[in-house]
């Protein structure tokens, strides 16, 4: 009986030194949408906001406002390296708010106030999330995950993931404006993957858009975990597409 107990602990303590020896499984995360908003599409976060500063326009108005905002955003410099987060949306909004005053859709005797107010109701909750999100990191990083992050962005992002405190939590950085390539060209995640020395099987992908995320980092291989919250559109979509769906990143840890 003692040999069998002894037996027993051996193997025990072998499988835990097997188990030690498994390789971490890395995550790449998304970040607009994701780490900033659980989950919510910011043109939601931003409808959200002009509804509770009570901006007098439709949302059929501010989609326009919103899209031209974007597309904007997209093709001309305005967002400097230096700029956080509070300052990229300062500029997206300065842009939404001029176009609905140039088509009349708001008034410009409401001056600046109703933006500057909208920009405040928005910069407090992404806040919020990304404090929520850099505990999360934290703690898969603790766990010893390595983690990279894979953006489509205006070539700020070292800038704000310092001013949010999260250039610490990852091993690696993607930003589209830095090599050239854009989500949902699976080339970007390749990228991420590489960075982090892994196979694509040996990596999860956490992120808010179905076609952004989900479909091209499956494409090559990776799990992927969609975070569901608010979308854009409220066409139906298709929830058997990502691995696993969760509704907090808590889930992840």
């Amino acid at each position: 009986m003692e040999g069998k107990k002894y037996q027993a602990i051996e193997e025990e303590e072998d499988h835990d030194i097997l188990k030690a020896e498994e390789p971490a499984i890395g995550y790449i995360f998304d970040f607009g949408g994701t780490l900033d908003t659980g989950g919510c599409h910011w043109g939601k976060v931003l409808w959200h906001a002009y509804e509770r500063c009570r901006v007098g326009v439709t949302e059929a108005q501010f989609r326009e406002a919103y899209v031209y905002a974007e597309r904007t955003m997209g093709r001309l410099p305005l967002v400097q390296p230096t700029f956080t987060m509070p300052d990229t949306l300062a500029v997206k909004l300065r842009l939404q708010f001029g176009f609905l005053a140039d088509q009349g859709y708001w008034q410009l005797s409401a001056g600046n106030a109703q933006c500057e107010a909208v920009l405040a109701d928005v910069c407090a909750l992404a806040a919020s999330h990304v404090a929520h999100s850099r505990e999360v990191l934290q703690r898969l990083k603790g766990q010893g995950s390595p983690l990279a992050l894979v953006s489509n962005f205006y070539g700020n992002l070292p800038a704000v993931l310092r001013h949010y405190g999260l250039d610490t939590c990852f091993d690696a950085v993607i930003e589209s404006a830095a090599v050239g390539v854009r989500k949902p060209d699976p080339r970007i995640f390749r990228l991420g993957v590489e960075a982090l020395g892994l196979q694509p099987a040996e990596v999860t992908v956490v992120g808010d858009s179905l076609a952004n995320d989900i479909v091209p980092a499956g494409s090559i291989g990776c799990s992927t975990v969609w975070l569901e919250g608010e979308q854009w559109s409220d066409i139906p979509v298709d929830r058997s597409l990502p691995s696993r769906v969760i509704a907090d990143l808590d889930e992840l840890a």
